[in-house]
């Protein structure tokens, strides 16, 4: 009888990359980079970003090991002019994740939830509390912090730009 080597489903992470705004010229540099991320070529979608002059947009879905959201967002880290999202969906046992990333702020990461939703840990959210003190505006401007307002603030004219987005069909979880 010959055992054959699967992997649990657990061990597999999907999610999607979402470029916001990249220079033309950068866009088949910024396929090779998620390419070798993912260990095989991709050729992306990519449709004019009203919202910047000279900039290209597009989403990819995508399937591979538990992790591989970090390792998307760090191989595009490098690219300052990018703007950019990734998600890792959550699976059995462990979270998802959401990088996102501008030129003016850099890149953040956050937990999420099976939902989407992020999930900030009881430690950055003491921490928040204790540097607010009794300042109820100082807790609220500790969580924006927390919760990435900033990037959502900065990206969100990118994402809803055009009418002619694409659906996106949500992953089934469970």
């Amino acid at each position: 009888m010959e055992l054959t080597e699967t992997v649990a489903p657990a061990s597999r992470g999907r999610g999607v990359i979402y470029v916001h705004s990249a220079p033309r010229a950068v866009c088949p540099h910024v396929e090779w980079a998620v390419g070798r991320a993912l260990g095989r070529a991709v050729n992306f979608d990519w449709r004019e970003q009203p919202v910047l002059k000279g900039a290209s947009r597009t989403e990819y879905f995508w399937e591979g090991e538990r992790g591989t959201g970090a390792a998307l967002a760090s191989a595009l880290r490098g690219w300052e002019h990018l703007r950019y999202e990734v998600t890792e969906d959550a699976g059995l046992g462990t979270d998802g994740g959401r990088w996102m990333h501008t030129p003016d702020l850099g890149i953040f990461h956050a937990q999420t939830d099976t939902a989407g939703n992020i999930v900030v840990p009881e430690d950055r959210v003491r921490a928040a509390l204790e540097s607010a003190g009794s300042d109820a505006f100082e807790l609220h401007r500790e969580l924006r912090v927390v919760l990435g307002q900033a990037w959502d603030d900065e990206l969100e004219p990118f994402r809803t730009a055009s009418g002619e987005n694409p659906v996106i069909w949500l992953h089934k979880v469970g």
